[in-house]
């Protein structure tokens, strides 16, 4: 069989996740403008939650799916208002609202070994989701593969709406630009990052459970995502939500040419040595904000 296919499909696959991670995070950081580090734990917390609703209380699946999305939007929210609404009232700086949103992240991680244990975890009920369809040139791709790149698409789809064509879209865009002047024109900056935060851990959570759908999970497996969506924000443009999605598929193809003809291990290193080149040679990545 020829790699070259499989190759293609799997940079595609990659990508379609980081791009995942990478829009809610460029949302968030677009709209507030610091690096939230617990948006990382997020995405455990919507694979966890797939994992509570639909195999311990063995809920169906499309209410399983649901009920994670929406609580994990809802920790997302309820972390920035007890935690980063009132540093940001307090005039923090970037420091001090990154290494609170360390914070954040070890606590989310930490809970959720203590309630449900560092053991590896997976998903799927059955073989259903691990079934194998055959594509152009021998490549071959799983039914939750499709799902992600299907999802993945349809979020990308339907954020850029949101942003273009809505009241609230608008509203994000003036607080994104000049918080204070949005303020004076009489839009509540306090509700619509509220909204933010919740819209982007929601998306947080829904890469999270498709990864979990694909590879299983475990409480440390945030920290991988989070890495990957900042690389892809990045290098596609940070606080830019279309760059964050070129630079999640150029990071996607990057990785798995890369590791093309040497060890997988070395996929991490090929990732950030593609962040030092932007960072060196284009440091406002492809697309600027």
């Amino acid at each position: 069989m020829d790699i070259l296919p499989q190759l293609i499909l799997n940079s595609v696959i990659a990508g379609a996740i980081y791009a995942l991670v990478a829009v809610g995070f460029n949302l968030i950081y677009g709209t507030v403008k610091f690096f939230d580090l617990g948006y990382g734990a997020l995405t455990a917390v919507g694979g966890y939650g797939v994992f509570l609703f639909y195999k311990k209380l063995e809920l169906g699946l499309p209410v399983s799916l649901l009920l994670a999305v929406l609580v994990t939007g809802v920790i997302g929210w309820l972390v920035n208002q007890f935690v980063y609404q009132k540093l940001r009232a307090r005039r923090a700086s970037g420091m001090v609202m990154l290494v609170g949103s360390l914070g954040v992240f070890t606590l989310l991680q930490a809970l959720l070994a203590i309630f449900f244990t560092s053991q590896f975890q997976t998903l799927s009920r059955g073989t259903s989701g691990s079934q194998v369809f055959e594509l152009f040139g021998g490549a071959v791709i799983t039914y939750t593969q499709v799902t992600i790149l299907a999802v993945g698409l349809g979020i990308m789809f339907l954020l850029a709406l949101l942003m273009k064509f809505t009241l609230f879209g608008k509203a994000i865009k003036a607080v994104s630009d000049d918080e204070e002047v949005a303020k004076i024109v009489g839009i509540n900056t306090s509700r619509i990052v509220g909204g933010v935060f919740f819209i982007g851990s929601m998306i947080a959570g829904l890469a999270g459970l498709l990864v979990g759908f694909d590879t299983g999970i475990e409480p440390t497996m945030g920290l991988s995502l989070l890495l990957k969506g900042v690389i892809a924000s990045i290098i596609g443009g940070i606080g830019n939500v279309y760059g964050g999605v070129l630079g999640a598929f150029l990071l996607g193809f990057v990785e798995n040419f890369g590791i093309w003809k040497i060890s997988g291990e070395w996929k991490d290193a090929i990732a950030f040595g593609l962040l030092i080149i932007f960072l060196l040679f284009r440091p406002q990545g492809i697309l600027r904000k």
